[in-house]
């Protein structure tokens, strides 16, 4: 029995939920077909889905086709919800995205088909929607090919399109295919057996069809079961596998969504600091409590309380082979960027604020991109997000499985910060003007971009307590999420310079005294000002984000559109009679969605993704600063020393 981890991904609207709930139908999982219009759907469960009609929240299900199990994963279309699309590509090994045959290729779609192709996912596309009016066939293959791949192949033929009637014939091209299989090919030269054609990246079998009527459904199962290849079976090998979604059980307890790449992952198995408690593999339509996971395999697994979506889950055997690699490589995958918004939440009731935070920090572990920062004197809680609906989901949750109602601070664009060169910095333990008992130099340096903040010593190792250098590391991470203006400092490298300590001390028969010795404490305290006064002799730069843009328009209201590109700040970078492109600041992109429609009869179609971020024009945004503020020395002193309950 062969595993197929299938995930369904398109532009919001194009059909995705529709189609698991009649493939599901297919294959004899359910027995009615549910309405994304009536919220009966079998995977969009939240409340708040089923009222927009919209998937937020990446779902599994579990069917037979055959001699192979699906695991099918039903992601969000809606630009806000990217980040659960990046999740669920994590662990697929094959997928299908949707196209609407009405309003085609839109702009969420090519975002994700770009992801397939660079992530080298084979790809189905599914022609959605052939029974309504509008539908297209050969100009909307001529799209297909122009703006997701032009290595399509036609496997379908549709009579009475964009009728209720529409019929769907199957028109499969398979000479066409083997001709993008290199082992079909090979086996064709030598003059043996052909293997099974597999789709490859680099072409896509079109299937036409419709969810809705079921037109077109066989076909599409069996190029499912015939093109799409299974997962790799990796028995040997110390069990890995990457977390994909983190929920709350009926209990409270966590529940991790993991998928296996390599050996299995038992009850009671020990992965970090946690141990497994619970198992349920995904199979014939629901979850199913068993004693192991094996490579391949899609389930939840309890016990993992440290678990965080994005995780890479190894158990380390006492037999491993030590050129056996600690982590598989599809572990790695990673693509769409950070969000580039932020919004400050607020408890409508003072009271409940403590309440906000632990739910906003529960919700964090369902999706670490909301990157919490809480404000202690302002009593706000920050949100990172993607869009403004993202407001919405999490004002909806909120109210839905905590009781809590919010209101929110306007939107604001994230930006960073980029160091300007090296700088360096020493305090010294015992030597004024340093009241705490640590020896600490850093300097730091700019890393390539997506490095992240990296940290290492040129001091001894056994210079001090391993949890010294602990407290001093974590505490660098800790600090360079503000820099000189408030911004993150996401690339940086950090080296520990110089080290020194008061080693344990105590009076005569008395306890230790903390007075006399050094403590990690002591580390985390002078941390902050060392590092910022290495971050003010190097500087830093702020940088906002910046999205490629690409936007269709009637030829002849190109020269409408431009001057507005140039108040939003925008740089054309190519242009053609009906299409211009080029670059424009993350914040003036809501701006352009808004008044293209006008300025182009409604027929405006704007695509936009994060490319990259570029130094602010003009002065540099100020970001508020949480906690103690290291570049004020004095005042940092007397907030650090008075939480301490030390001499100020």
């Amino acid at each position: 029995m062969s595993i197929l981890n299938l995930g369904i991904l398109a532009h919001v609207d194009a059909g995705k939920t529709s189609l698991t709930e009649r493939l599901l139908h297919t294959a004899g999982v359910i027995d009615e077909i549910g309405s994304v219009d009536h919220g009966s759907t079998q995977t969009d469960t939240l409340d708040l889905e089923r009222r927009r009609g919209i998937t937020i929240k990446s779902a599994v299900v579990s069917f037979r086709l055959g001699e192979r199990t699906v695991n099918l994963i039903d992601t969000p279309g809606h630009p806000d919800f990217i980040a659960e699309v990046e999740r669920a590509l994590a662990v697929l090994d094959g997928a299908i995205l949707v196209v609407s045959a009405v309003e085609g290729v839109q702009a969420q779609t090519r975002v994700i088909a770009r992801t397939l192709h660079r992530l080298r996912i084979p790809t189905l596309i599914f022609v959605n929607k052939v029974d309504r009016g509008g539908a297209r066939f050969g100009t909307l293959l001529d799209e297909i090919a122009a703006r997701i791949s032009p290595a399509i192949v036609p496997m379908s033929r549709v009579d009475g399109l964009g009728t209720r009637d529409a019929k769907v014939r199957s028109a499969a091209d398979l000479l066409r295919l083997a001709e993008h299989d290199d082992e079909v090919l090979a086996a064709f030269v030598e003059d043996r057996p052909a293997p099974p054609i597999r789709v490859r990246e680099r072409v896509h079998p079109v299937y036409f069809g419709s969810a809705i009527t079921g037109a077109g459904i066989d076909d599409l199962v069996d190029g499912i079961v015939r093109l799409l290849p299974p997962a790799p079976v990796r028995a040997a090998g110390p069990p890995a596998g990457t977390i994909f979604k983190v929920e709350r059980g009926p209990a409270g307890e966590k529940l991790a969504y993991l998928r296996m790449f390599r050996g299995s992952l038992h009850v009671r198995d020990v992965a970090g600091p946690d141990r497994v408690t619970g198992i349920a593999v995904f199979a014939d339509g629901a979850a199913r409590a068993c004693d192991a996971i094996t490579a391949g395999q899609i389930g939840k697994v309890r016990g993992l309380g440290s678990a965080r979506v994005g995780d890479a889950l190894i158990v380390r055997s006492k037999n491993a082979s030590p050129d056996s690699p600690a982590v598989p490589e599809e572990t790695k995958r990673s693509s769409f960027a950070p969000p580039s918004l932020e919004t400050a939440v607020i408890a409508a009731r003072r009271a409940e604020r403590g309440a906000l935070h632990a739910a906003l920090a529960e919700l964090a572990e369902q999706d670490p991109l909301i990157n919490l920062r809480q404000d202690d004197e302002r009593q706000e809680v920050y949100v990172s997000l993607y869009g403004e609906v993202q407001k919405e989901v999490v004002e909806a949750t909120l109210a839905e499985q905590y009781g809590l109602a919010v209101t929110f601070r306007e939107t604001t664009t994230l930006h960073v910060e980029r160091l300007c060169g090296v700088g360096a910095a020493v305090e010294f333990n015992k030597v004024d003007p340093n009241p705490f008992l640590a020896t600490i130099g850093l300097r730091v340096a700019p890393a390539p971009v997506g490095a992240g903040v990296s940290f290492g010593l040129e001091v001894e190792p056994g210079s001090m307590p391993p949890a010294f250098f602990a407290a001093v590391e974590q505490t660098v991470h800790e600090t360079l999420r503000q820099g000189l203006h408030g911004w993150p400092v996401p690339d940086c490298a950090v080296v520990m310079t110089h080290s020194g300590y008061s080693a344990r001390q105590s009076h005569a028969h008395a306890v230790f005294d903390k007075s006399m010795s050094s403590t990690a404490g002591d580390f985390r305290s002078l941390t902050p000002l060392v590092l910022m006064a290495a971050v003010r002799r190097a500087g830093t730069v702020v940088l906002e984000p910046i999205h490629a843009f690409r936007a269709e328009m009637p030829p002849d209201t190109v020269p409408a559109v431009l001057p507005l590109l140039g108040r939003l700040g925008a740089v054309p970078l190519a242009t053609s009679p009906s299409v211009v492109s080029g670059e424009i600041p993350a914040a003036r992109v809501h701006a352009l969605q808004r008044r293209l429609p006008a300025l182009t009869r409604g027929e405006g179609v704007l695509e936009s993704a994060f490319d990259h971020h570029a130094p602010v024009r003009g002065s540099a945004p100020v970001r508020q600063r949480t906690g103690p503020d290291p570049r004020d020395r004095k005042e940092y002193l007397l907030r650090v020393l008075r939480r301490a309950g030390l001499p100020q």
